[in-house]
């Protein structure tokens, strides 16, 4: 509002001097604008077309004086807004997670300010455009719901907190002025007789109602109601709100039971040789690659080539067409002390070994840590969960939407096998995979878990394609 009264006082001024004026008197307010100095412009509107009735001295004087309180207000305005960035192309709000910096204190360059949680990550609101400063207010509090551009917080610049101290010792000794004057009317109020006005009725009303949480003993009949909310103290519960991650998690995955025709075939797999070859390589591939050889690379490297075997698992139903998707991009669930994510690990064809280790401990970092971005999460082709880490001996994992299958591994157990007709001990991982029988035949899923399954318990097919 501020800028279209000002661009017409422009327009409209009838001499050179005025049109200067004006001209000054915008830029002035477009500088309060961003240092959140709005409230001085309310009303322009109304003084402009007063000002733009007549060219005259006394026009002339009263723009000099609007074009001075401006100016004054805007060296004086050193405030920036830190207001919610991006948080991806399918997220427009999130709730504030948790409060980092309070009013008063010091806020460094790119010190995190608070945190949002969304659907799918939790994104760190940082201080980034402007000096070092003093946190002057924050706009929002725990749990508020906020949207993208929204302003949360307002930093003065270039304060270093010397300036607050002083401030607050004022304030001190301002509030201990009045905490001096208090007792003079307390004294004043000890000196009529209260205790007349002590037995009147309407005192004696209030008691009742104040025995039931604290006076228990005060009154019999209200002792017992207080007794009956506490008679189970064996028992406690509590309700804690359900997080926007752990509420999207539970919503995309019952949309995926009302939604596929949800399918789980089973295989068991003989790890002796790819525990063999990890515990032979696994020095010299941590010396090399400086990541440890674990078993997530063997298993993504098989699915990856068992998708390009079978594509109707790497593929996906829109609308009315199948979309065969001729890259590998693996999703790898994590959980966090939040919830599910699943980073993606891209073009895994193209990795080695070292490639997927070194990128599965990198978003598993981020993952813990909170600082995982919707970009390493969006997309995906296809999934493994691995709830052998928690000693899962077999499940049926549900698909992530909007892919068509998931591979499930377990937990590794020593079992008797029957070895060349000898009965031998042999570690065992019973692995799942769960796909939608609207697009995978059950030949189809048959054969990617068999394919996995050989890679894995030899993995010199990978060298020879066999």
């Amino acid at each position: 509002m501020a800028h279209r009264a000002l661009s017409r006082l422009c327009q409209h001024s009838r001499c050179v001097r005025q049109r200067s004026l004006a001209s000054q008197l915008q830029v002035g307010a477009s500088s309060l604008d961003a240092q959140s100095a709005a409230g001085q412009v309310s009303g322009l509107d109304s003084q402009i077309r007063l000002l733009c009735g007549n060219c005259n001295p006394t026009v002339h004087s009263q723009v000099q004086s609007l074009s001075r309180s401006f100016q004054s207000s805007a060296l004086l305005a050193g405030d920036i807004k830190i207001t919610v960035p991006s948080m991806g192309d399918s997220i427009s709000e999130g709730t504030v997670a948790s409060v980092a910096k309070q009013a008063g204190e010091a806020v460094g360059t790119d010190d995190i300010v608070l945190q949002i949680e969304t659907d799918k990550v939790t994104v760190d609101v940082r201080y980034t455009t402007g000096k070092p400063g003093k946190l002057k207010e924050m706009l929002v509090k725990e749990e508020d719901t906020v949207a993208v551009g929204q302003d949360v917080a307002i930093v003065t610049e270039g304060e270093d907190g010397s300036k607050p101290e002083g401030n607050k010792e004022e304030k001190k000794e301002e509030k201990a002025a009045p905490k001096e004057e208090k007792p003079e009317p307390k004294e004043e109020k000890a000196q009529p007789p209260p205790k007349e006005e002590k037995p009147q009725p309407p005192k004696q009303e209030p008691k009742p109602s104040e025995p039931a949480p604290s006076k228990g003993p005060a009154s019999g009949a209200a002792a017992p109601p207080s007794d009956k909310p506490k008679g189970k103290p064996g028992r406690p519960e509590r309700r804690v709100k359900m997080t926007r991650l752990r509420a999207r998690v539970a919503e995309r995955l019952k949309g995926a039971q009302n939604t596929y025709a949800m399918l789980t075939t089973f295989n068991e797999i003989d790890m002796t040789n790819i525990m063999l070859l990890r515990k032979d390589f696994k020095d010299g591939f941590l010396e090399k690659h400086g990541v440890k050889l674990g078993f997530m690379s063997a298993f993504v490297k098989a699915a990856s080539d068992a998708l390009h075997l079978v594509p109707a698992v790497n593929a996906v139903i829109d609308g009315d067409e199948l979309v065969y998707r001729d890259y590998t991009d693996i999703s790898i669930a994590v959980a966090t002390p939040k919830g599910l994510v699943v980073p993606v690990l891209r073009n895994v064809d193209a990795l080695n070994f070292a490639g997927i280790e070194k990128a599965i401990n990198a978003l598993g970092k981020k993952a813990r840590d909170g600082t995982i971005s919707i970009d390493d999460m969006a997309g995906g082709t296809f999934t493994i969960s691995n709830g052998g880490v928690y000693g899962s001996l077999l499940s049926t994992p549900i698909i992530n939407p909007p892919q068509s299958a998931i591979l499930g591994m377990h937990s590794i157990n020593q079992r008797a096998m029957v070895v060349n007709g000898e009965i031998k001990a042999r570690p065992i991982m019973n692995v799942a995979l769960t796909y939608d029988h609207r697009l995978i035949d059950g030949r189809e899923a048959v054969t990617f878990l068999k394919r996995v399954k050989d890679i894995v318990e030899d993995p010199r097919r990978l060298l020879l394609d066999v």
